[in-house]
């Protein structure tokens, strides 16, 4: 009998397993589908975003080569070079910014502490998009909306606010003993020193969760370019530059350079996330790696 229920047990795993998995592939290739999509449409020759067949009917590698040579109306190359100087400054200032908040949330006890998570989670609760209007409008009053100073603007939009975003570094700062903390001190250790010499090389999972979450913002950012850069096209970033390439009397010779750019913006994050996606599942869960 109990062999019996042994077998049937198994089995029912077994189903499972099975339903599970057929369930994670349709997910996989709904996933999947758009992005193989764009690449193929990267590749086709034929114009318009209209066509009568799904496969290309002719593969070519023009639409590349006029994204980064066809300059004269959609500098694609400046695009992505302003998006990639904005993204690695801020991705600096944002990295530093969250994880000195949250080691000194985590080991420093003050008298505006709770007061300043309490506020912190409460303004997280709204997105940031609502308070773009006052931002624009600051930032214009310093002169900082017109000509190179936009990259200055976009640099501390995105990076101004980082310290809001603590919750998870301070969550893993607070798994790691005090006890190196206090043995450090004892030693004639600094904060500084105790931070930057002892916590952070015990810290490399959330550093890079936090590189890659800075990183990623500005990178595909659109509502906060967009209304800093203007109608200035020398300033955008990829994410508005693309954009433009829909409108109405550009989408007929440029949606296909359109997917070629998609696929363009896409590889440096796609890599980024490759090399990095070992340390992002124990930069969530909180794992100190020693």
């Amino acid at each position: 009998m109990n062999t019996t229920k042994q077998h049937s047990a198994s089995a029912k795993r077994r189903v499972t397993n099975v339903l599970v998995h057929v369930f994670l592939t349709v997910l996989s290739l709904i996933w999947i589908f758009p992005i193989f999509w764009v690449v193929l449409l990267s590749f086709r020759e034929q114009k318009g975003q209209y066509i009568t067949s799904f496969w290309p009917e002719k593969f070519t590698l023009n639409n590349y080569v006029k994204l980064f040579t066809d300059t004269a109306i959609f500098n694609f190359p400046r695009w992505f070079m302003n998006t990639l100087f904005v993204a690695i400054c801020s991705c600096v200032l944002t990295t530093f910014f969250v994880l000195a908040v949250s080691y000194c949330l985590s080991r420093l006890r003050f008298k505006i502490r709770k007061p300043y998570m309490n506020v912190a989670m409460i303004l997280g609760m709204f997105p940031g998009f609502m308070s773009m209007i006052a931002i624009y409008y600051i930032l214009k009053g310093f002169g900082l909306t017109e000509g190179p100073m936009i990259y200055l603007a976009l640099i501390m939009v995105y990076s101004g606010g980082a310290g809001l975003n603590f919750f998870i570094s301070k969550g893993f700062f607070d798994t790691i003993p005090k006890a190196l903390d206090e043995a450090a001190t004892i030693d004639g250790a600094t904060k500084w020193d105790t931070f930057s010499k002892i916590i952070m090389p015990l810290s490399k999972p959330i550093v890079v969760y936090t590189i890659l979450q800075a990183f990623m913002a500005p990178w595909l950012d659109f509502v906060f370019a967009k209304v800093i850069a203007g109608a200035d096209p020398r300033y955008y970033t990829v994410a508005i530059g693309l954009y433009t390439m829909l409108n109405k009397e550009n989408i007929m010779n440029w949606y296909a350079p359109f997917a070629a750019g998609a696929v363009c913006v896409s590889i440096p994050i796609s890599i980024l996330f490759l090399y990095l996606q070992r340390f992002y599942a124990d930069g969530l869960s909180g794992a100190v790696k020693g």
